[in-house]
């Protein structure tokens, strides 16, 4: 099945909005049977990890390191077993998982062997890849597929509406329990927010007269309306709405992000909580990213930028603002660049200005270098678990204690990384004593 117009249902044969009060069918808590993992962004580099992952961890082929899940505490919870993920995806562009993968080799990321032992765990995946959503405000890539165009063009409610199809359909096709979606797409403009995202009702009013909305929240619509765990692991709106909130509640869909935790952010809310224990008081903390790949490409974009570099620099201040006697909080700045040839590779510089005792002046420097992809992979396949888990265990609206892995977690302000991996672990001795 296709996303193209002729594929939409019409409007009386959509799911039922949050006016009915109904359960979505997709929710069958208590019972773990087979899961859809449906990646937003499907032929990218972070997808491309997940699906090879899995496949490589399935067939015992690579070890299980980076993934949380696998190991105690986590491991303990009644987690669905990669064994028992389908997957399936929506991208914008033309080009095959083979291409993306084959970008990943060549990088040093995924390994050659690798690729070749689960070509057709990868074929499967390919075969269940539809055409996605392009945003309003986008023009795409070389590669652009032109029905993804097409369905960028159309009113917001037929887009919702070809979503919806897909994710039903791939439900029904696969004869799945559950279908989670995890939304990977490069990083949106920055948008004013409408009054109408304010409330449900009104939400849903916008949509049926027309008014356009950004991709990631469409699709994080369609989502909750299928009754599907949403996950947003980018910057980009997403569920990050007080209407989408109110549905997810209303519908009992559990919802996950914002924007994966995972490589300079990840360190500096692990390293921010000494500075403050210490008494030791942060005079600036100024960092520089390099990367490559499509996403360094998106970030080029100043509107893009401006919602990635947001989300980067918001933990540092909520955790230092303050903290140690300054009334305004430290100076904090992170820029970043797009260098064509690190491809999927990226390095963080940061150097941090403190004080100490008697007024001396300190400061403190770390490089990080690392994969995005690969740090995100295992992190995406935790969270599709969760969102799972908590689906399951009739859990709805924003999982707060899944904090540790995102820069902006819904519903939440504790950015000290110690703290949400307790909440985390607290979370996850409830489930097992259970």
């Amino acid at each position: 099945m296709t996303s193209d117009s002729s594929s939409m249902p019409a409007s009386s044969d959509r799911p039922p909005s949050t006016a009915t009060g109904q359960a979505p069918s997709n929710l069958d808590p208590g019972s773990r049977g087979r899961t859809g993992l449906w990646l937003v962004g499907a032929r990218g580099a972070i997808s491309t990890c997940v699906a090879y992952g899995i496949a490589g961890i399935r067939h015992d082929l690579i070890p299980s390191v980076g993934l949380p899940s696998a190991y105690p505490p986590l491991s303990g919870l009644d987690l669905v077993s990669l064994d028992d993920f389908v997957l399936g995806g929506h991208d914008v562009c033309t080009r095959d998982l083979s291409a993306s993968a084959g970008e990943l080799v060549a990088a040093g990321i995924l390994p050659a062997d690798l690729v070749s032992m689960v070509r057709d765990d990868a074929a499967r995946f390919e075969a269940a890849i539809r055409p996605g959503i392009l945003d309003v405000a986008e023009t795409g890539f070389r590669d652009l597929d032109p029905r993804a165009a097409a369905l960028g063009s159309l009113a917001p409610a037929e887009q919702s509406a070809a979503i919806e199809a897909d994710l039903v359909a791939f439900r029904e096709e696969h004869d799945l329990d559950r279908v989670v979606v995890v939304y990977l797409a490069s990083t949106e403009a920055a948008v004013a927010r409408q009054e109408a995202w304010n409330s449900g009702p009104e939400f849903e009013k916008a949509v049926a007269a027309g008014v356009p909305q950004p991709a990631s929240l469409l699709y994080a619509y369609a989502a909750i309306r299928t009754g599907s765990p949403f996950v947003n692991f980018t910057p980009s709106i997403g569920a990050n709405v007080p209407a989408l909130m109110e549905m997810a509640a209303t519908l009992g869909v559990p919802i996950a992000g914002n924007d994966g935790k995972t490589g300079e952010t990840l360190v500096k809310t692990a390293l921010a909580p000494m500075f403050r224990a210490r008494a030791l008081q942060v005079l600036a903390w100024q960092g520089y990213n390099m990367l490559g790949n499509r996403d360094g490409e998106v970030l080029r974009n100043p509107s893009h930028k401006a919602a990635k570099l947001e989300s980067k620099d918001a933990a540092l201040r909520s955790i230092l603002g303050g903290a140690t006697g300054a009334t305004d909080g430290p100076h904090t700045q992170v820029s970043i660049d797009y260098v064509p040839s690190l491809g999927d590779w990226k390095t963080a510089w940061d150097f941090i200005h403190f004080e100490g005792f008697l007024g001396a002046k300190m400061s403190m420097q770390f490089t990080w270098s690392g994969c995005d992809s690969a740090l995100a992979a295992p992190l995406v396949i935790d969270l599709a678990r969760f969102a799972d888990l908590a689906a399951r265990s009739g859990e709805s609206g924003a999982l707060t204690h899944l904090g540790c892995y995102f820069k902006s977690p819904l519903q939440s302000r504790e950015h000290d990384f110690h703290r949400q991996m307790e909440a985390l672990y607290a979370y996850a001795q409830k489930h097992t004593a259970r």
